[in-house]
């Protein structure tokens, strides 16, 4: 943008569209994962699993962040780092019942899956029909 972008003001109007970091919870403790279940019952709970490591991984998450437009009183959403957290990776897998993949987003209503999805199949768009 360079000059004319500071003479017409785009570096400001840029600024002003950045939006605001998403309200990711470190998923850390298959004690969460309890707590994820128990608050499901009233509220839309959501896991992305991402692989640290991995550009893809990367960008998918950059591209749901980018498109998500829920509000935190809508759904809550939980970051589990893969690479340091394999063990709960699997065992996310075995209590929600879908089969491991990375990048991967599962959402869980009532206790359940209700959605999951990976790669370029997953966007913030699908929990609206879960909030």
């Amino acid at each position: 943008m360079g000059i004319l972008g500071k003479l017409f003001g785009s570096d400001e109007q840029s600024k002003k569209e950045e939006k605001q970091a998403l309200p990711w919870q470190k998923l850390t403790s298959v004690e969460q994962l309890d707590q994820i279940e128990k608050a499901s019952k009233g509220k839309t709970q959501a896991i992305f699993k991402h692989s640290t490591r991995c550009g893809i991984s990367r960008m998918v998450i950059r591209n749901f962040e980018s498109s998500f437009d829920l509000t935190a009183d809508q759904v809550d959403l939980y970051y589990l780092d893969l690479l340091n957290y394999r063990e709960l990776s699997s065992e996310i897998a075995a209590r929600f019942q879908v089969f491991h993949e990375s990048p991967q987003f599962i959402v869980v209503r009532n206790g359940n899956t209700v959605h999951h999805a990976s790669h370029s199949a997953i966007t913030p768009q699908v929990l609206h029909q879960f909030v």
